[in-house]
């Protein structure tokens, strides 16, 4: 049995549409915090994303049966920021239960400090979110993204600089290993058979 979103608020919770970040900081958490917070505020985008989650996480007939699992929100918020920053599980669990702003994300509050995700939670709930349904997530977000920068009729235009240089890059082989070991081997002793005379 999970729910979709903690509908009660526990005392000393902050409503995810209040919480500010500091827009001066470069780090990627709290821009894509501010990203998630927007898809929390958007009713629409909410329900799309919502109903492309409980589509992929939750199975009909177990939907009302066994103790609440993890709320769909926090599973989204905890892979998002595990996808996007490229962490592992380790990293994860450190930064779910010290990062402020994002335990402010997933719902707890300042009286909520002592609780403390177990690694294997995150790892049994995080995996739960396929490919399938973030390719979904993605489609949904990027649409709503659209429509938000482009007006009625006019193309999105994007400006990417690159270029396309040809190297010969030599990849090291077992041989070409052995043989430069074999090399400075023949250097060094020759050095000490002379440091030794």
């Amino acid at each position: 049995m999970r729910a979709v979103v903690n509908r009660q608020t526990q005392i000393g919770e902050i409503d995810i549409s209040k919480i500010e970040f500091d827009p001066r900081c470069r780090d990627e958490i709290p821009k894509l915090l501010r990203g998630l917070q927007y898809i929390y505020c958007t009713p629409e985008l909410k329900n799309a994303v919502f109903d492309a989650l409980e589509a992929s996480i939750l199975s009909k007939n177990k939907q009302n049966n066994g103790r609440p699992g993890m709320s769909l929100w926090r599973i989204f918020v905890l892979a998002c920021i595990k996808l996007n920053c490229n962490w592992d599980y380790d990293k994860l669990h450190n930064m779910s239960n010290n990062h402020r702003d994002l335990r402010l994300m997933l719902g707890h509050g300042v009286l909520d400090e002592d609780y403390s995700y177990p690694l294997q939670t995150l790892r049994d709930n995080v995996s739960l979110l396929n490919e399938d349904a973030l390719i979904k997530i993605n489609e949904i977000v990027v649409k709503h993204g659209h429509r938000l920068v482009k007006k009625k009729g006019e193309k999105i235009k994007a400006k990417c600089d690159s270029f396309v240089v040809e190297t010969d890059v030599h990849y090291p082989t077992d041989i070409n290993l052995l043989l430069d070991a074999m090399r400075k081997v023949i250097i060094l002793s020759q050095r000490l058979c002379r440091a030794s005379e």
